[in-house]
């Protein structure tokens, strides 16, 4: 980007302006504001285009802090979000699985229920979850309904889950996979044979 140290994936507090396609698309065009006789001047085009280039930053750096405002857009602003809910900043992890957790940790805010386990669970796999609980064996399984296989960063919602849940409750995850009969609906051996184990397992169709 702009500099040597990145701070979520924008620079941030560093030296340097930002350039580029992003600033040239905010800057804006200075030179019809000004009477006919200047729209000749190499001078004069040079002096205005410097001056809509630093007006395309402050457009920039307006509407990158208006981002930092919302989760799903917020870059360096996430840290922010994980210090006010007492999460560990870690940032070998993408921002998109530092937004699932900063969303599973809202949901998971208050008394721990079911419902609570399964929209914190729905938050990281983005599909459906169903818990079932065993309350006499003092342990739940969460079920991933509405995304075939292992979920991307379970481990991401295993840290939030051993957070949210009483101490003494146990947990099992259970997955969705594709049936045999369904493939054999969809597909051809030649077919079946250009995909992997896994892919297979979770193979959607056409």
């Amino acid at each position: 980007m702009y500099g040597q140290y990145k701070y979520g994936e924008y620079g941030y507090g560093e030296e340097g302006t930002p350039t580029g396609p992003e600033i040239d698309d905010l800057a804006p065009d200075l030179m019809k504001y000004l009477p006919w006789y200047y729209q000749e001047s190499k001078i004069m085009k040079e002096i205005q285009s410097s001056i809509a280039k630093e007006f395309g930053v402050s457009a920039y750096y307006i509407e990158d802090v208006y981002k930092q405002f919302f989760i799903d857009t917020a870059t360096w602003g996430l840290s922010v979000y994980e210090k006010e809910l007492g999460l560990k900043t870690n940032m070998s992890l993408s921002l998109e699985e530092r937004r699932e957790i900063i969303k599973a940790k809202l949901r998971g805010s208050g008394t721990t229920t079911k419902q609570m386990i399964k929209n914190t669970a729905e938050a990281f796999s983005g599909g459906e979850v169903d818990v079932i609980e065993y309350p006499e064996e003092e342990y739940f399984i969460v079920k991933f309904i509405g995304v075939k296989g292992i979920p991307r960063n379970m481990q991401g919602f295993i840290d939030m889950l051993e957070m949210i849940k009483p101490a003494h409750l146990y947990y099992e995850f259970k997955y969705t996979y594709t049936v045999w009969n369904y493939l054999k609906e969809k597909m051809t051996w030649d077919m079946a044979r250009t995909l992997t184990v896994d892919e297979l397992r979770v193979y959607e169709g056409e």
